[in-house]
């Protein structure tokens, strides 16, 4: 399975899950092999720290519309 991070090269990645595309500006990705064990609780602090980021991007580009 590849979960893939949009805006992934913006975040901040403490416990190096990101596995893949690495080398890209913009996005990165996480691949899981059958049976390969991850630390959840960073997933869950990379996946709120996601969204917090695409909501503050989406913020400022209502605020410019305006």
């Amino acid at each position: 399975m590849k979960l893939t991070f949009a805006r992934g090269a913006a975040l901040e990645d403490p416990k190096q899950l990101f596995n893949s595309s690495l080398e890209g500006n913009t996005r990165r990705a996480i691949d899981l092999l059958a049976g390969e064990k991850i630390n959840t609780t960073a997933l869950k602090q990379l996946t709120r720290a996601a969204v917090a980021a695409n909501s503050a991007a989406r913020a400022q580009r209502a605020a410019k519309k305006k």
